[in-house]
C-alpha cells in the first residue's frame, strides 16, 4: 500500500482546513495508463483504495494503487505556495 510522509499528511490536513470542500487528495491514472494525476477531492470513487494516516485521507484509484503499492508519497510547498509531490521507494 502507498505510504504517506508527514509532509503529505500535513499538506492534506492544511488544505482541508483552508478549503472546506476539500477533505482529501485523489491519485488517479490518466488515460494513457502511465501517468498519474493528484487532485483535491471531497470523496473517492467506488473502486478507490482509501489511505487514512495521521488525520489525512488520500484516495487512490485501482490501477494507480497497483503501481504505487511499494511507493512512498512525499510533498512540499515552494516559496510561491505551489504544492509539489514526489514518489520514492519504500524501504
Amino acid at each position: 500500500m502507498l505510504a504517506l510522509t508527514e509532509n503529505v499528511t500535513d499538506i492534506v490536513k492544511k488544505l482541508a482546513e483552508e478549503v472546506p470542500e476539500i477533505s482529501a487528495l485523489r491519485i488517479a491514472t490518466e488515460v494513457d495508463g502511465e501517468s498519474l494525476s493528484v487532485s483535491p477531492a471531497d470523496h473517492g470513487e467506488a473502486d478507490d483504495q482509501v489511505i487514512q494516516q495521521d488525520g489525512a485521507t488520500v484516495y487512490v484509484d485501482a490501477p494507480a494503487s497497483e503501481l504505487l503499492a511499494d511507493k512512498v508519497l512525499d510533498g512540499g510547498v515552494d516559496e510561491e505556495g505551489n504544492i509539489q509531490f514526489a514518489l520514492g521507494q519504500q524501504a
